[in-house]
């Protein structure tokens, strides 16, 4: 999900809303989601809990077909490790996850080596792939 959103579908951003502190979260699930306002509180039917979300400036438009507007939400699973430390993702984050400390409006986000839950693999350094510290 979180590889799929393309940074122009955040255009519209104004502002970001976060229900609980990001830097307490060493990893957050992005989303789009189709929502009936550009403001406000979303409505959240996943399991587990919404964490934050994003309000649309004015010039935002909804869909020709739906009247909705995308929007980014913010989310964590009840086995995400924030409640689950040394459940499945003690190390290695959802595809969808960034590190929250690296969203902004407008900004998509990406992972790090805190998102991820700790440094480098050795398998990582082989290939020469790195990701930020934090």
């Amino acid at each position: 999900m979180s590889a799929l959103i393309d940074p122009e579908e955040l255009a519209h951003e104004a502002d970001l809303v976060w229900l609980e502190d990001p830097a307490e979260l060493d990893y957050v699930r992005q989303s789009l989601d189709r929502l009936p306002s550009r403001r406000g509180r979303p409505a959240y039917h996943r399991d587990g809990r919404m964490v934050g979300y994003a309000v649309l400036g004015e010039d935002a438009r909804p869909s020709r077909a739906s009247g909705t507007f995308r929007r980014r939400v913010f989310w964590l699973l009840p086995h995400d490790r924030d409640e689950q430390p040394e459940g499945l993702y003690a190390t290695g984050a959802p595809s969808e996850a960034v590190d929250p400390r690296t969203i902004a409006p407008r900004v998509k986000g990406y992972k790090t080596q805190r998102s991820e839950g700790g440094p480098a693999s050795p398998a990582m350094l082989e290939l020469g792939i790195t990701l930020p510290a934090d």
